[in-house]
């Protein structure tokens, strides 16, 4: 099993910072790459769509509003993994004046190497976090 995880330091409160991504249906909100999703199954299961057309298919796994984290597993993807499961989880730092956004996954390759896999996954939640940096700085102005 490979394993990915990218992490980033914000000078917002973790609650703010929460209360844009914590939700399952949140993605468009803060990440370019993801433009529409849509729920179902109670709010459990998410349907995405990604510049390219291709559709992406996500389970809530885990969910802690307290703790500010939840973990996702991929039902369909364009990526070369099976067994994929995610957590993207807000840590608040320096007495809750910051944030620090950690968002890890694990993973079976599939027709790739380990490596190939976790750089795939590593680019894109560092990229996604560059998003969510950049969409709240845009909140902040």
């Amino acid at each position: 099993m490979a394993q990915a995880s990218a992490t980033i330091t914000l000078p917002v409160a973790p609650d703010r910072v929460w209360q844009l991504i914590g939700g399952f249906d949140s993605l468009p909100d803060w990440l370019p790459y993801i433009p529409k999703s849509e729920l179902s199954e109670g709010g459990r299961v998410r349907s995405l769509v990604n510049p390219d057309g291709d559709a992406i298919v996500e389970r809530l796994e885990a969910f802690d509003n307290s703790a500010r984290s939840y973990t996702y597993s991929i039902l369909q993807a364009p990526f070369p993994v099976t067994g994929y499961r995610s957590t993207l989880r807000v840590v608040g730092i320096d007495g809750d004046q910051a944030s620090r956004v950690e968002w890890s996954g694990q993973f079976t390759p599939a027709g790739v190497s380990d490596d190939e896999a976790s750089r795939l996954f590593e680019g894109i939640y560092r990229d996604g976090l560059k998003a969510l940096e950049a969409t709240l700085a845009g909140a902040a102005s």
